[in-house]
């Protein structure tokens, strides 16, 4: 049996979560900061870091709207002085300027409306390769890579849990754990599959291919989520570890696979240096699993969890990858197409996360209004 438990706060002036409202964030701010000075706080350590972590989200969000009105107030006045004398150049300056304004501020917006339960939270992406076999692998290893790349460059931190290596090349499996602002709430829109059109590296007659791979994301639970299992309702298997790894994980059964009997859904761990560890790490992702297939059957405008996953193929694409006979990336969610497929690849995927959040935020907002 399982049974979810989300504790959540029932501070009605807590705005941490969903639509940004100044005047309510700056009430909450301050009665936080109070919190903070309090010595009795911590106490309680697990109360005290939700707290820490509410008012670190809340005041980054009182920041990031203060730093763009100043920077407005600094390019207008720019504009306006180069405007008074003529130059152009220093005209062409400040629509630079402004522009790069408004993108951050379409995207400070979006961050405002990510009021799922868990979109704060760190993230777990999971990738499988699907039918294809050196292909897919191959192509399951580039998402790998562009993935990596997306959560760096957003000052992300990535850590691999578990990868299995395909035959030739590429991967058939592999699990990150991103930490970051916001991760699950952006990642969540890259779940599904995705599928690439190039010319085969590995066939030799250079014919085009088409292979699929399938991306999952489901949010790191933290302390403010209870997550009760039954142990028995779950199978422990353990096995060797693959890839690179100390002497000791490589000939020792330290990697960990954790299937839930109940629902089918199956987590595996291999990155710690010890099966003690690997255990640990595997419960927490099991746990992570479990309250994200939760999340999606509360949400019926989504697939169900085990539809999602199981078909890896044209049936559940949400985007397409043309490398040859044309450079073209399109999301078949939102439309949202680009001819810079290396700029994709290297992970410039902002563009396809924003329209997609924004259609899921109109989504919800229909459907409330309705």
């Amino acid at each position: 049996m399982l049974r979810l438990r989300p504790e959540t706060s029932s501070n009605p002036s807590d705005c941490s979560g969903g639509v940004f409202d100044w005047d309510v964030a700056l009430r909450r701010l301050d009665e936080l900061n109070a919190r903070v000075e309090d010595p009795t706080l911590w106490d309680k350590p697990e109360e005290a870091q939700a707290v820490m972590r509410e008012r670190t989200k809340l005041a980054n969000g009182v920041e990031a709207v203060n730093s763009l009105t100043r920077e407005l107030k600094d390019a207008l006045d720019y504009a306006e002085l180069a405007d008074m004398e003529g130059d152009e150049d220093l005209l062409e300056e400040a629509r630079t300027m402004l522009k790069v304004i408004k993108e951050r501020g379409a995207r400070a917006e979006l961050e405002a409306l990510l009021s799922g339960e868990a979109d704060g939270n760190d993230a777990y992406l999971e990738i499988n390769s699907g039918a294809g076999g050196t292909e897919s692998c191959d192509w399951a290893g580039i998402l790998l890579r562009m993935y990596t790349r997306w959560a760096t460059q957003h000052g992300m931190t990535v850590s691999l849990e578990e990868e299995t290596p395909g035959d030739q090349a590429g991967i058939k499996s592999a699990t990150l754990t991103i930490k970051g602002p916001n991760a699950y709430g952006w990642l969540k829109t890259e779940a599904g599959v995705h599928r690439l059109v190039r010319i085969s590296p590995f066939d030799s007659s250079a014919r085009r291919h088409t292979s699929f791979a399938s991306v999952w994301v489901y949010p790191v639970v933290d302390d403010t989520i209870v997550i009760e299992i039954n142990p028995a309702d779950v199978r422990t298997d353990t096995y060797r570890a693959s890839g690179a790894g100390g002497q000791h994980i490589n000939k020792t059964d330290s990697a960990v696979r954790l299937t839930h009997i109940p629902t089918g859904i199956a987590v595996a761990c291999q990155a710690g240096r010890s099966q003690h560890a690997n255990r640990d790490e595997a419960w927490k992702m099991l746990r992570a699993r479990l309250y994200e297939a939760e999340l999606q059957r509360r949400e019926a405008a989504q697939q169900a969890l085990e539809d999602q996953k199981t078909d890896i193929g044209w049936g559940h694409q949400i985007r397409s990858y043309v490398l040859q006979p044309y450079q073209m990336v399109k999301d078949l969610r939102t439309d949202v197409e680009t001819s810079d497929s290396q700029g994709v690849l290297d992970g410039d995927l902002d563009p396809f996360m924003a329209a997609s959040l924004a259609q899921r935020v109109g989504a919800t907002r229909d459907a409330v209004e309705g």
